[in-house]
């Protein structure tokens, strides 16, 4: 049930108006290879457990020297900084400011506006099944209950997002689920965690790295796949050309 209250707020929010509008500036935004890192939380609780990949944006941004650029914008219901380049990409990070289950509703509106496809973005977001102070990457893939991971594969349509799971372990004794995500780290927690932030932002820029060679070394002639596109294009541009069949019967 809850999950379908989600949904329908997701397309309530999601209106052809705004698929108007965001098309128009999706044309504006499409220069260089973009991504989109989007730090999956609640609106108003950062700090708490749930919250950890809006912590990590934060990390992130700091070590990109853009903590201070953070700007509210309304046309996709969250906060941003856009970073003109990060290891060879153009970066947009995005902190939704709407509840977890609908995330994906900012997800959809700041991918449509900065032009960013869905395999461009990286969600970064808490994992109860792994411990604090483990963190991996996971490629595409079901939303494992995740509720906001979830939000995002229903309004874009596709699981081809990358996620860096952040380890949050879950709770020890009889403690609710819903208690310990929606609850804030303990002192001693925060001292793993600081190292977690670390760690995470390394793995994110040699993500964005790996990435941005990758789609380079597509495009290079000296890549299988760049030397069947190269070769393509001659072919194409040999029958375009015109023939001369006399100076061909002469030779």
């Amino acid at each position: 049930m809850r999950r379908l209250v989600s949904r329908v707020v997701s397309r309530v929010l999601l209106s052809e108006l705004f698929a108007r509008a965001t098309r128009v500036e999706a044309a504006l935004h499409t220069r260089g290879p973009r991504k989109l890192v989007v730090g999956l939380g609640n609106l108003g609780m950062e700090g708490t457990r749930h919250s950890v990949g809006m912590a990590v944006l934060g990390a992130l941004a700091a070590r990109l020297d853009a903590a201070e650029r953070w700007r509210g914008d309304k046309h996709v219901s969250g906060e941003v900084i856009v970073v003109s380049e990060a290891q060879h990409a153009h970066v947009v990070l995005l902190r939704p400011r709407l509840p977890m289950n609908v995330n994906g509703v900012s997800v959809v509106k700041a991918a449509g506006k900065y032009g960013v496809r869905p395999e461009d973005v990286v969600l970064v977001h808490d994992e109860l099944d792994k411990p604090l102070g483990k963190i991996s990457i996971k490629h595409g893939g079901s939303a494992r209950g995740h509720n906001g991971v979830r939000s995002c594969v229903d309004c874009l349509q596709t699981d081809a997002m990358m996620r860096l799971r952040v380890g949050i372990g879950r709770p020890a004794g009889k403690s609710s689920v819903e208690r310990h995500v929606l609850g804030r780290f303990s002192s001693e927690e925060r001292k793993v965690l600081d190292s977690v932030l670390v760690q995470s932002v390394d793995l994110l820029l040699s993500q964005l790295a790996l990435q941005d060679d990758a789609r380079q070394d597509a495009q290079s002639p000296a890549s299988p796949a760049g030397g069947r596109r190269a070769a393509q294009e001659r072919e194409e541009e040999d029958k375009r050309k015109p023939v001369n069949m006399e100076k061909q019967a002469l030779h």
